[in-house]
This record gives structure tokens, sequence and C-alpha cells, in this order.
């Protein structure tokens, strides 16, 4: 199995973070507008790419408050059937580190590297959504 990381700081606080990461309106701000989620254990996230035309949904299997979050993920792109995302965060100073990991990957071939290089900038769309900065969603949805 593989595993892709990145990590960053991002100057705001890990309660800011942990809310871009579990919010509706948080994974909107960032990642994709066509976000359907809920910080709850147990339920299932979506989201939308090209009008659906690609979905992937994830449960969310752990939620810790400022510390961690865990989706797991159920479909329905093959390759990333079973992944697991995993958001570490952790205060450093003033500001906040976060550790992204997805994992659990059968192959590195196809879709990973692609993935790993949109993870990357995902993870900066991040770091300016939560500082404040109108950059939007990398994807419209």
């Amino acid at each position: 199995m593989a595993d892709m990381y990145h990590e960053i700081q991002i100057n705001a606080s890990p309660t800011k973070v942990y809310e871009a990461i579990t919010t509706q309106k948080g994974l909107r701000g960032w990642w994709t507008g066509d976000s359907v989620a809920e910080p709850k254990v147990g339920s299932v996230a979506e989201f939308g790419f090209s009008k659906r035309a690609t979905l992937f949904r994830m449960c969310i299997a752990e939620l810790i408050p400022e510390k961690r979050v865990i989706w797991e993920c159920l479909g329905d792109f093959d390759e990333w059937i079973g992944t697991k995302l995993i958001w570490e965060i952790m205060a450093d100073d003033d500001a906040t580190k976060l550790r992204f990991t997805h994992g659990n990957w059968r192959s590195t071939d196809s879709w990973f590297a692609t993935c790993n290089t949109t993870w990357g900038a995902l993870m900066y769309r991040l770091k300016d959504y939560v500082m404040g900065k109108k950059t939007g969603p990398l994807f419209k949805g």
C-alpha cells in the first residue's frame, strides 16, 4: 500500500483549521463548491466535481476537535475506494501545523501522482481560506 503526505504551517488557530476541514462551509471555501458534509462521526460526506460527473463519498470515521480528522473513502472512484484521509492538527506557537495523509492506495500507478500534486495545491488553498484570503475553492463543483 502507498501513502501520500503533505505538511503545511498555517498562521491561524487549530480551531479555524479544524472547522475548514470538517464543516460544509469550510470545505466549500477551499476544495470543491459541491461539498455536502456535517461534522458527525458515521456520517457520509460527498464531494462533487464537474457537475457530479465525479463524486467522492467519505465516511467520517474520527473527529477529535482541533486534533485529528479521519475519513474513509467509500467511492465512487475505483482508485480511491478504501483509501483513508487523515488530517493531524497541531498547535505550533501562534500557528498550526497540519499534517495530511492520503493513505492506503493499492498502487502508485495512474491517478496517484496526479492526486498527490492536486493535494499539494489544495493545502495552499486551505491555508489561504483559513487565513481569510478569498481565493475560493479549487474546484467549482
